[in-house]
């Protein structure tokens, strides 16, 4: 069942990289494994599932030890406190979530004391919603430049989390926002920003095509079958 339903995600992603004019290899699929228990992921890794997103700090922890044996790339893409970042700084590979200056700081702060640099994603409020998290578009070059100030943070490209739209296709504009204003950011910056997160289990394809480089899909790899 794991193996058919990677099989199946895996086919979609290369069908709408083909429409997109795009190399299978530029897109990385992410597991989104919130509340999927341990033994599930790892019946996916061994289908060929190599990187898993957690959302909340104690229930990677467990997943973490329960998996320590398999070379698991783990990404953190839920809100993060800035007091759980001391938990997790030697465990993930990429932060999606770095939304706000104290988190930048603790993230600085940690990784330091480690003598890591921390590759992260900065989010974006490409919607405007109160209850999601994110740097608002036009406060993005400011923060931008704090982060390209701290040593020990390296940021890698844009994260965004769309409003949910009944129709997949209303999505695209916030993607296609997302995607302007990494190119922006290159451009005045005169650097390189490889990543866009954008993109779950329902407009995952639109995402493709508008330049997405991870797809964060949990429902159709771990959700039940309707």
């Amino acid at each position: 069942m794991s193996c058919d339903r990677l099989k199946e995600v895996e086919e979609r992603i290369q069908r709408a990289c083909e429409h997109a004019g795009r190399r299978r290899e530029e897109v990385l699929l992410l597991g989104a494994s919130k509340s999927v228990p341990s033994e599930k992921l790892r019946n996916f890794f061994h289908c060929g599932l190599r990187a898993f997103g957690e959302n909340r700090v104690q229930e990677f922890l467990k997943k973490y030890e329960d998996l320590r044996d398999l070379p698991v790339d783990w990404h953190f893409i839920g809100r993060l406190q800035s007091n759980k970042v001391k938990y997790i700084i030697d465990k993930i590979s990429l932060i999606h979530s770095l939304d706000r200056e104290s988190l930048l700081e603790e993230i600085q702060n940690r990784a330091g004391r480690l003598g890591k640099v921390q590759e992260v994603l900065i989010e974006v409020n490409v919607g405007g919603e109160e209850t999601k998290g994110g740097v608002e578009p036009e406060n993005l070059k400011e923060f931008f430049e704090k982060c390209l100030r701290a040593k020990n943070v390296k940021p890698l490209g844009l994260m965004c989390i769309p409003p949910y739209r009944e129709n997949p296709e209303e999505v695209r504009p916030y993607f296609a926002l997302l995607r302007s204003l990494r190119d922006q950011l290159e451009q005045e910056f005169g650097l390189k920003l490889p990543h866009l997160s954008m993109g779950m289990s329902y407009d995952f394809e639109i995402a493709i095509e508008e330049g997405a480089t991870i797809v964060r899909i949990g429902t159709l790899l771990f959700g039940s079958r309707v």
